[in-house]
């Protein structure tokens, strides 16, 4: 029999928190990562939109991001439990969770591009069950989002490497593996990041046990003297890159580093990294017999994070409203923070895909597309709210986005990670920027937004790539690619490139 009456409330505290409350270690790495960056550069803005995004979710439970990934569950249970119920009302759990607004719709059906709409179909959530001869349970929760585990990489050894040349079969070669693994994901994994790290295994396993780091405490020691040599090497000197937060430059790139090792077969050396965001939810409990929670995992101690100064991001800020002109457009160059006030509109993959083939729904001339997937709840009255908005990874829209500005007329692009040539040349082709918006700050953005004004394509495309409609006042976002040829992330890419160099010759 199953009497675990506290259990399906439980792991709904444990879904709700993990979204919503960023752990104190990762308080502490930001809070870290504040005091090293020089007061004022863009770094330091990114920063403290970030800090005042964090203390927002957790005084209004509001997802920390809009964009709360493939939630992951490692559960540890007592001999003879009965697994399969508590994957029933784990997954109970997850769509009430989805209902409230803690999660957003985030499974969709791979070859019909269907959203299920409350989180749950074939694949959808992942839950790994382990048994231990003990007589409590422990779940553990990641909530890794689509822009970080993008970034995820898997190095075959021995292979060549970008500015670092040879990686062979050794730890050496480990170590270049995972210098690359930060430097290739820039801007796009909402940097600065954790970085779990799996050495051997299979193509599968190696996946599975680099993202099983992620849940390690970040101020422990790795217990093979090698590796916790190695992770001190990567804290100390990935942040040399100069990437920096949100890909914009600074002193601070990365935030934690785990490795972990696993045997593997003697053709095969994989290196797997599982790059996870600043926004690093992951939480956990301990359960006695009745599912009741005993302890929470990732509570120890303060988070260090005092309030946050954005003004900064707003002094000194130019401000659009749409419909925008040329002329005011080509005013702006990278490094300008931008202030909107008025419409906007966001599209996300399938809107973009879309409308190659169709007409917009609306006027979109002189207008400002947000790359975002909201999460959105509908009140009693049918009328929609906004309680996450933060940007999603702009280089996916690179294939089309050329083609939508000047189909659309439009005169701004907001996303994160920035774009590639293509879209470099139609802003200066037809008068229009690209703005990044701080990755993650889905709480920030949301306290932004005044109105819905509207929404289409909700039941073709599902909430996160519907094309929403809604007013904003001082929604501030920086420059980084401007009508004038320029591109803060190409600079950076190149930089950071270069940098890699240093790093060449064997240390290990």
């Amino acid at each position: 029999m199953f009497f675990m009456d506290n259990f399906y409330q439980s792991i709904l505290d444990l879904i709700i928190d993990t979204s919503t409350n960023l752990p104190p270690d990762a308080r502490r790495a930001l809070a870290r990562a504040r005091m090293h960056e020089d007061a004022g550069s863009r770094a330091s803005l990114a920063l403290e939109t970030i800090i005042d995004n964090v203390l927002t979710a957790d005084a209004e439970q509001g997802p920390i991001c809009q964009d709360t990934g493939m939630p992951t569950f490692e559960v540890m249970v007592p001999v003879g439990i009965n697994q399969l119920e508590m994957e029933r009302q784990i997954k109970e759990a997850v769509v009430e969770a989805t209902r409230l607004g803690k999660l957003r719709t985030n499974s969709v059906d791979s070859l019909t591009g269907k959203n299920t709409g409350n989180n749950l179909g074939p694949g959808t959530p992942v839950i790994h069950f382990h048994q231990w001869e003990r007589d409590d349970i422990e779940m553990r929760l990641l909530l890794k989002g689509g822009g970080c585990e993008n970034k995820n990489i898997q190095y075959s050894l021995p292979t060549e490497l970008d500015g670092l040349g040879k990686a062979g079969r050794d730890l050496d070669g480990v170590r270049k593996c995972i210098l690359h693994a930060i430097y290739q994901a820039q801007g796009q994994g909402c940097a600065a990041g954790f970085i779990g790290v799996s050495i051997g295994g299979d193509r599968t396993s190696g996946y599975q046990h680099a993202k099983e780091q992620l849940f390690r405490p970040m101020d422990d020691m790795s217990p093979e003297p090698s590796l916790a040599k190695l992770e001190n090497y990567i804290m100390e000197n990935a942040n040399q890159l100069g990437i920096g937060t949100m890909g914009f430059g600074g002193k601070v790139t990365l935030l934690g580093c785990k490795i972990g090792v696993q045997n593997r077969l003697p053709a095969s050396f994989f290196v797997s990294v599982a790059y996870n965001c600043w926004a690093f939810r992951r939480q956990g409990i301990r359960m006695d017999a009745t599912g009741t929670i005993l302890s929470w995992l990732y509570k120890d101690g303060a988070g260090g994070l005092d309030q946050a100064n954005t003004s900064m991001l707003r002094d000194g800020a130019k401000v659009l409203h749409a419909p925008i002109t040329e002329e005011e457009i080509r005013s702006l160059s990278v490094g300008d923070v931008v202030i909107i006030d008025g419409e906007l509109h966001t599209g996300r993959d399938a809107l973009h895909k879309y409308l190659m083939d169709h007409d917009a729904p609306v006027n979109t001339n002189g207008g400002v597309l947000y790359h975002c997937g909201p999460v959105m709840l509908q009140d009693d009255d049918k009328q929609w709210h906004v309680k996450a908005a933060g940007p999603t990874t702009s280089s996916r829209e690179e294939p089309y986005q050329a083609d939508i500005i000047k189909k659309l007329g439009l005169r701004v692009v907001i996303g994160k990670g920035g774009m590639g040539p293509k879209t470099l040349q139609a802003l200066q082709d037809y008068g229009a920027v690209y703005l990044n918006a701080i990755g993650g700050a889905a709480q920030y953005y949301a306290k932004c937004v005044e109105q819905v004004d509207g929404v289409d394509f909700l039941d073709q495309f599902g909430i996160p790539e519907a094309m929403w409609h809604i007013t904003v006042k001082e929604f501030a976002a920086i420059v980084t690619m401007d009508s004038h040829g320029n591109s803060l992330h190409f600079d950076i890419d190149q930089f950071s490139k270069k940098k890699l160099e240093d790093f060449k010759e064997p240390v290990m």
